[in-house]
């Protein structure tokens, strides 16, 4: 069980790793850390919705498999916590356009 809950973790914390690769530029050229090794991110951002759907599909089959055995209530508040953050993965995706014009906004 302890692997399932290893594996939803690491696909919520590169799930929103992936999230980030349009807002976090802008959010690092505020604090003057720009240049051109930024463009690196646009490779990333090619693939997070494929990163996002295998990350949410390792959370349902971590919930599934604790289910099965009978161990959720041991580990619940592990995996709200690693979906709660793979939502917010899926919001901050969601919502770029809106975060990247506030953030331009505030140069």
């Amino acid at each position: 069980m302890q692997k399932y809950l290893s594996l939803s973790y690491l696909g919520s914390i590169s799930a929103l790793g992936v999230a980030t690769c349009c807002v976090l530029p802008m959010a690092m050229m505020l604090l003057g850390l720009g240049g051109g090794w930024l463009a690196i991110f646009g490779k990333i951002a090619a693939a997070s919705f494929y990163v996002l759907a295998i990350s949410t599909a390792l959370i349902a089959l971590s919930w599934l498999v604790s289910h099965r055995r009978g161990s959720i209530g041991r580990l619940k508040w592990w995996l709200v916590g690693s979906t709660a953050i793979t939502g917010m993965a899926w919001v901050i995706v969601f919502n770029e356009a809106r975060i990247n014009d506030y953030l331009i906004m505030q140069m």
